[in-house]
């Protein structure tokens, strides 16, 4: 993916050409040890006794690939190893724990490469952090990626319009979210170090609305970038919405950070609209969608809810239909497990292929990239 890199100075980002120069990697150097999996990315203890306040939320599962194992976050973000004998052997202590933070809080969501996640109760989110920086002085898009998706999920916790339940629902503003949430990395990758990078950001937050006789899932879909949210409806076995690729150019997606013109508020696209229980909203890092076409996504998740409801997919106590009760976990890890074959396959006949011969571009094979999926099922919440 190319990078904005000004030709005078970051000041002046009217003038910008991308530059690449993260070679293809061989598909040769790719493991099981940069995969995993799970149903909800971690959160801080105290938000783990939050009141839920949505009738509505997601069933959720992800699963990840990694291209290449992640960076490890730079200070301040990430506490450094204990340098002394004289420091508390306690691991309760600040000084041995390996977990990132920011503003005294414990960043959200997990790291993919240089991929995001973000896996909560009604907000859902992949974004993917331009790889070439890791090529350049204080470079680090991970970080981008993380930090802006972290800030864009308090922001939706902090609005009373997610919040507060009132009768009508009051209105989310997802793209105010992105937008304080771009400022905040800003701030917080510009002191006491600089560090550079740019990432794509897409993200569904399930809402409600005020129908006929009772409350009606409402689905808030903000996307700047390549990656992206694909909503199914399994019963119809048909999507329902699916965003649009931004671009500047082939392989140039619209990116917030380091020299890009994009900000959420001129060039993030948000859109609302109702959906039914039983939906399955994706959120998809584009090494998904660059390596399988919209109809083997389809298929693929089908497939997998089908194989869950028989039996076949995993063990659980609860109701397995439509692919709860964990299903969607399957369904994230077929869906990871599909692209992935395709990404490694250096003959393989892809989306990313076709793009580029349609520009001129001499290749084949699939996109090695990290790989990232994020599905949620659309539930009712039990009273």
């Amino acid at each position: 993916m190319w990078i904005f890199r000004s030709l005078i100075s970051p000041a002046e980002v009217s003038i910008n050409l991308c530059w690449r120069q993260e070679p293809r990697l061989s598909r040769c150097v790719s493991s099981s040890a940069n995969s995993s999996a799970g149903t909800k990315t971690p959160v801080p203890k105290e938000a783990l006794y939050q009141r839920p306040k949505s009738q509505f939320y997601f069933d959720s599962g992800y699963a990840l690939f990694a291209k290449r194992p992640s960076r490890p976050f730079p200070p301040p973000f990430l506490s450094p190893p204990s340098g002394s004998f004289s420091d508390p052997l306690s691991t309760h202590n600040r000084s041995r724990d390996r977990r990132s933070y920011v503003n005294g809080e414990m960043i959200r969501g997990i790291t993919n490469g240089d991929d995001a996640v973000l896996v909560g109760d009604n907000f859902i989110g992949a974004n993917d952090g331009v790889g070439a920086w890791a090529m350049r002085p204080k470079g680090h898009a991970a970080l981008w990626s993380r930090l802006i998706l972290h800030f864009w999920a308090l922001e939706a916790e902090r609005d009373s319009s997610v919040t507060i339940s009132r009768n009508p629902p009051p209105e989310p503003d997802p793209v105010e979210y992105l937008q304080k949430a771009y400022e905040q990395t800003i701030t917080a990758t510009a002191s006491p170090n600089e560090w550079l990078g740019t990432t794509t950001a897409c993200a569904a937050l399930l809402h409600h609305t005020n129908g006929p006789s009772s409350p009606e899932p409402r689905l808030y879909v903000t996307n700047l970038g390549d990656s992206q949210i694909l909503v199914l409806r399994p019963r119809d076995q048909e999507i329902i919405y699916k965003t649009k690729e931004q671009w500047h150019w082939f392989d140039c997606p619209r990116q917030l950070g380091t020299n890009s013109p994009d900000t959420p508020r001129l060039n993030a696209v948000m859109d609302k609209f109702n959906v039914e229980e039983g939906d399955v909203v994706l959120a998809m890092s584009d090494g998904v969608v660059d390596n399988l076409w919209e109809h083997e996504v389809v298929q693929n998740v089908l497939d997998s809810i089908r194989a869950w409801e028989s039996g076949s997919g995993g063990e659980t106590s609860g109701d397995k239909t439509g692919g709860a009760g964990g299903g969607m976990l399957l369904v994230a890890q077929e869906l990871v497990k599909a692209a992935r074959a395709i990404a490694e396959d250096p003959f393989a006949e892809s989306p990313f292929m076709e793009r580029a011969v349609e520009e001129g571009l001499a290749m084949e094979g699939g996109k090695l990239d990290d790989i990232s999926v994020v599905a949620g099922l659309c539930r009712r919440r039990k009273v």
